[in-house]
């Protein structure tokens, strides 16, 4: 769905333009992110809620394996389905997100979590810019993201047997460093994808589902993004 990069011609910081479906995008985006911290900050202010949540592990996983199912409906799907339904569950994923990502104001202070975001914000303003602009064709890198993610994912399920705190603070290293890189490479996807020949041609129900994909990418680089790093810089309650 998305764009080979080598449509792309990344120029100066001076000569960024936005093309219409960027802006559609991280409006997207934005307003995942605002329904995750509405509902996180709902979740978190009812007592019982959070009790249910931190206490009931079936409903906990149930929450987390429905995300990956959307995830994965959204990614195999979204040539099948209505622009409107894959709002729909892009909505649905992202409640699920804020209901699961609540226990995070059980484990951590305001302060480190507000900490964490700022920093999470500012690093994906900078790679977002570098992912526009550089002249270095991050597509050639792809099969090393992919790899980092695999490796990524098989090392947490290794270390929720081991137990170990520096081996955790190295996946939370190499989480940082690979989300920040990630973000990058998304963006510049996508700005190939919004400057390919011929997409102003598309229907408004193509370019919806088009804005909608991008912005699930983005939105997964800055919640992983910010999870690490708050795994970083934390402090514990």
């Amino acid at each position: 769905m998305f764009g080979d990069n080598s449509q792309s011609t990344p120029g100066s910081l001076s000569r960024i333009e936005i093309h219409p479906l960027m802006r559609n995008v991280y409006m997207w985006m934005a307003m995942g992110l605002l329904v995750t911290t509405a509902v996180a900050l709902y979740v978190s202010s009812s007592a019982s809620l959070i009790e249910l949540l931190a206490t009931n592990q079936l409903l906990f996983f149930g929450a987390i394996i429905g995300q990956l199912a959307l995830v994965v409906a959204l990614s195999a799907a979204i040539n099948r389905m209505s622009a409107t339904v894959a709002g729909i569950m892009f909505f649905v994923y992202s409640a699920l997100n804020g209901f699961t990502l609540s226990l995070i104001f059980v484990v951590y202070s305001i302060g480190s979590i507000g900490v964490a975001f700022g920093v999470t914000a500012i690093l994906f303003g900078v790679m977002t810019v570098i992912g526009m602009t550089t002249s270095v064709d991050l597509s050639k890198y792809s099969t090393y993201f992919m790899m980092g993610l695999i490796g990524l994912v098989i090392a947490m399920v290794v270390n929720m047997f081991l137990g170990s705190s520096a081996f955790d603070y190295l996946i939370s290293v190499v989480g940082v460093v690979l989300f920040t890189a990630l973000t990058a490479y998304d963006t510049q996807q996508i700005q190939a994808m919004a400057n390919a020949p011929g997409i102003e041609n598309e229907g408004q129900e193509t370019l919806m589902k088009l804005s909608i994909m991008g912005a699930l990418r983005l939105y997964l680089d800055f919640i992983n993004l910010f999870l690490f790093l708050l795994r970083l810089l934390g402090g514990r309650d």
